[in-house]
C-alpha cells in the first residue's frame, strides 16, 4: 500500500508541474495513469476514511471559496453578467416580499406569534415600504430602515410619498408647505385613526385642530433643553468656529429662560420680553430659577445677565431668529395651550398629524419643537415595550425637510430606526441638504440611510457625479476596427453602471433605487392617484349618488353571493374537518407503527446479542460399576421388569425409557 501512495504522489506532483509549464498532454496523461493506484488504494479504504476525507475536502472548498481573491473574483463575475444592476433574484432574496415577512417577528415583536400561513397572508406594507416596482416584483425596505428622496420640483415625490403615507402601519407626522397632502390621504388615513392638522401659517383656510405650547414639558431642565436645542438647530446652519460657539450660547441661554417661563407659568411672548428687555430678565429670571431642581441654571443665567452688552447681543440675535414665529397671528394661536395632545394616545390610536407650513412665515423653530416633542416621547415610550420598539411604528415622513423643518437627522437616523420610529426625508437635491447640515453631517445622514431614491430632475454636476459614482462600473463588450475595416477585435471597456447624463434625465415614473445589501435597481415608482382605494375615493367625491347606487349593488351582490355558495363553503368546511380528523387518525397509525417498529428492532437487536452457555462441570470422581454374575434361569425381559415394578416408565438416559431412574437394565 505504501508503494501505491508514492506511485500515486509522484504521478500528482509530475502532473502538476506539467500542467504549470504548459504541456497540458503529458499533464493528462500523468493524470490517467495517477487514476489506477488511486482507485486501487481506494477500494482498500475502510468507511471512516471516506467520510474523513469528504470533511477535509468541504472544509477546503469552503476556505478557497471564502477567501477575499475568491469572493472579489466571484462578485466581479456576478456584476459583469447582470450588467452591474441588481438581478430578479438578488431582489426577491433580500429586498421581496418573502424577505420582509421573514423579518416580521423582528420588526413587529406582536407578530412573533403568527404561523406560518398568517405570515404568508400578512400584507407586507404592515412590515416594511414599498420604494420601487422592477417588473413584476416589488422592492421593499423594513420599517426599521430610513430612507432618503432626492429630486428635482415636479418630478413625483410628493405622489410617491403619498401612497406610503396612506399605507403606514401606525401613528403618522407628516410635514408639508401644501395641502395635497392632506387632501389625497386624510380621507384614507381617517380609516385607521384620528386626523389632527396644525397648520402654523393658516395655509389655505385650514384650521388647526391641535395646538402646541413650545413651553410644554419645560418644567422638566432635560426636557427645556432638548426644546432650545430643537428650536435654535432650526435656524443655524452647520458651521464651524465662532458660529459653533454662539449657537451653543444660545442654546444655553433659551434652555434657562423657557425653564423659567415653566415655572412661573409664563408665555412664549413673556420669554421674547425677557430677550429684549436684560434689566426684567434679571429681576424675574432669577427668582423664578431658584424653584428650579437644577441649581445650575441659576448660576447660568446670573453669568448672561451679569455679561457685557456685546456679549448678550450675539447671543441673543440667535434666540430672536428662533423666535420669530412670534410675529405671526396664526403661528401664534397654533402655539397658545388649550388643544393640546397626549403622544402616547396618539401613537395608541394611529392617528395622522399634518403639520402645514411655509418658510416665509420663519415657522421652521415652532415645526422642529413639535417634531422633536413627539420624536423623543415616542423613542421614551419604545423603551418600555417588547423588544425596546414601537408596535406598531410611528412614521416621521418629513416632505421639504430642509424648508421648514430641519430636525437632526445625522442623530435621529442614528437611533430612531431601532425604535421602530420610521424616518422618510425628502429633499430637492444633495447639495441642499450639505447646505443645511454641511458635508461632515451629511456624510453621516447619507451613511445611516439603509435606502436612497433619486428621481429624475437633478441638474447639480456634484450630486450627478456621487450617483454615478455610488452605482459603480459595469464592462461593455465593443469592436474595434482597423481604419481600412478589415481587421475587427472584441475588446471590453468599463463605463458607469449609470452615466450622469442618464440620472438627470429618467424619464417620468423612473427612480433609481440604492438600497443596502444590493446592486443598484432601476425601477418604476408608483404614484398614489394610480391607486384603487385613491381612485374609488376620488370617484366617490365626484359622483357621490353613482357611488352609492354602486355600493349599493356590491352589498347585494356580496349578499347573493354568500348565500349561493352556502353549500361550496359547507362542503369546504366539511372537508376540512374531514381532513382534520384523517390527519389525526393518520398520525396516530404512524404513531403506533413507529412504535411497533421500535419494539421489533429492539427485539432484533436483542436477538443478535451473544447467548452465553452454561458449562456443567462433574466435579465428583467417577464410579465404576462392576456388573454381578447372574444365575441361570429364564431368560430376563422388560416385560417381566414392567411387571415387578409398576409404576410410569422414565428415560434414564441409558437408552432404555422403560428402566427407573437409578437402575440399569441388567439389574434384577
Amino acid at each position: 500500500m505504501s508503494q501505491l501512495l508514492f506511485l500515486l504522489v509522484v504521478l500528482v506532483i509530475a502532473a502538476a508541474v506539467l500542467w504549470r509549464r504548459g504541456s497540458r498532454a503529458y499533464a493528462l496523461l500523468a493524470g490517467l495513469l495517477a487514476a489506477f493506484p488511486a482507485l486501487t488504494l481506494l477500494r482498500q479504504l475502510p468507511w471512516w476514511a471516506y467520510l474523513l476525507a469528504a470533511v477535509v475536502g468541504a472544509a477546503v472548498g469552503w476556505h478557497h471559496l471564502s477567501r477575499s481573491a475568491a469572493l472579489v473574483t466571484r462578485w466581479s463575475g456576478q456584476s459583469r453578467r447582470k450588467a452591474g444592476v441588481a438581478s430578479t433574484l438578488d431582489i426577491a432574496r433580500h429586498a421581496g416580499a418573502r424577505a420582509m415577512r421573514r423579518r416580521a417577528a423582528t420588526v413587529r415583536p406582536s407578530l412573533a406569534e403568527l404561523g406560518r400561513w398568517a405570515r404568508l397572508r400578512l400584507p407586507v406594507a404592515e412590515v416594511a415600504i414599498e420604494l420601487c416596482r422592477s417588473g413584476w416584483i416589488t422592492v421593499w425596505s423594513p420599517v426599521e430602515d430610513v430612507v432618503m428622496i432626492f429630486g428635482g420640483p415636479r418630478t413625483g415625490k410628493t405622489g410617491w410619498l403619498a401612497g406610503r403615507i396612506i399605507d403606514a402601519p401606525g401613528a403618522v407626522l407628516v410635514t408639508s408647505t401644501r395641502t395635497d397632502l392632506y387632501e389625497l390621504c386624510a380621507p384614507l388615513r381617517s380609516k385607521k385613526g384620528p386626523v389632527y392638522v396644525f397648520n402654523a401659517v393658516g395655509l389655505a383656510g385650514v384650521a388647526s385642530t391641535i395646538t402646541f405650547d413650545p413651553l410644554t414639558g419645560c418644567a422638566d431642565p432635560e426636557t427645556a433643553v432638548e426644546r432650545a436645542t430643537d428650536m435654535i438647530g432650526a435656524v443655524s446652519k452647520s458651521g464651524s468656529g465662532d458660529r459653533e460657539f454662539w449657537d451653543a450660547q444660545a442654546r444655553r441661554v433659551l434652555a434657562l429662560l423657557m425653564h423659567a417661563a415653566a415655572l412661573g407659568g409664563r408665555t412664549m411672548g413673556d420669554v421674547s420680553g425677557w430677550i429684549s428687555d436684560p434689566e426684567k430678565a434679571k429681576r424675574e429670571v432669577t427668582a423664578l430659577l431658584q424653584r428650579s431642581p437644577m441649581p445650575a441654571f441659576a448660576q447660568d443665567a446670573t453669568q448672561f445677565l451679569g455679561t457685557n452688552d456685546k456679549t448678550q447681543t450675539s447671543i441673543t440675535t440667535t434666540m430672536t431668529l428662533a423666535l420669530g414665529w412670534l410675529n405671526n397671528r396664526a403661528a401664534v394661536e397654533a402655539a397658545a395651550p388649550g388643544h393640546g395632545f397626549d403622544v402616547e394616545q396618539l401613537i395608541a390610536q394611529r392617528a395622522t398629524v399634518f403639520l402645514l407650513g411655509a418658510e416665509e412665515a420663519q415657522v421652521a423653530p415652532l415645526m422642529c419643537a413639535l417634531t422633536g416633542h413627539i420624536a423623543r416621547q415616542a423613542r421614551r415610550i419604545a423603551t418600555g415595550r417588547p423588544g425596546g420598539r414601537l408596535d406598531p411604528p410611528l412614521g416621521l415622513y418629513l416632505d421639504e425637510a430642509f424648508l421648514i423643518c430641519p430636525v437632526p437627522l445625522e442623530s435621529w437616523t442614528a437611533d430612531m430606526g431601532g425604535r421602530n420610529v420610521t424616518i422618510i426625508a425628502v429633499f430637492q437635491s444633495r447639495q441642499q441638504m450639505i447646505d443645511r447640515y454641511g458635508p461632515a453631517k451629511t456624510g453621516q445622514i447619507m451613511t445611516n440611510a439603509a435606502a436612497k431614491v433619486v428621481f429624475g430632475g437633478t441638474g447639480d454636476r456634484d450630486d450627478l457625479m456621487f450617483w454615478s459614482t455610488l452605482g459603480g462600473d459595469r464592462d461593455e463588450p465593443i469592436w474595434t476596427t482597423d481604419p481600412h475595416g478589415r481587421g475587427r477585435s472584441r475588446t471590453v471597456r468599463s463605463v458607469p453602471v449609470m452615466a450622469p447624463a442618464q440620472i438627470a434625465n429618467l424619464p417620468e415614473g423612473r427612480v433609481l433605487v440604492f438600497r443596502r445589501g444590493i446592486n443598484p435597481v432601476l425601477g418604476r415608482a408608483r404614484m398614489a392617484w394610480q391607486r384603487r382605494d385613491v381612485r374609488a375615493h376620488a370617484f366617490a367625491v365626484a359622483h357621490p349618488e353613482l357611488a352609492a347606487r354602486l355600493a349599493r349593488w356590491a352589498a347585494t351582490g356580496r349578499r347573493r353571493w354568500v348565500w349561493a355558495t352556502r353549500p361550496v363553503r359547507a362542503c369546504a368546511a366539511t372537508c376540512r374537518r374531514w381532513t382534520r380528523a384523517t390527519g389525526t387518525r393518520a398520525g396516530a397509525a404512524a404513531g403506533r407503527w413507529a412504535r411497533a417498529l421500535h419494539a421489533r428492532g429492539r427485539r432484533l437487536v436483542a436477538g443478535l446479542r451473544p447467548v452465553p452457555r452454561e458449562v456443567l462441570v462433574d466435579l465428583d470422581p467417577p464410579t465404576v460399576e462392576i456388573p454381578l454374575p447372574v444365575a441361570a434361569g429364564p431368560a430376563h425381559t422388560n416385560d417381566d421388569a414392567r411387571r415387578q415394578r409398576p409404576g410410569p416408565a422414565t428415560d434414564t438416559g441409558t437408552g432404555r425409557p422403560d428402566v427407573p431412574l437409578g437402575q440399569a437394565w441388567w439389574n434384577p
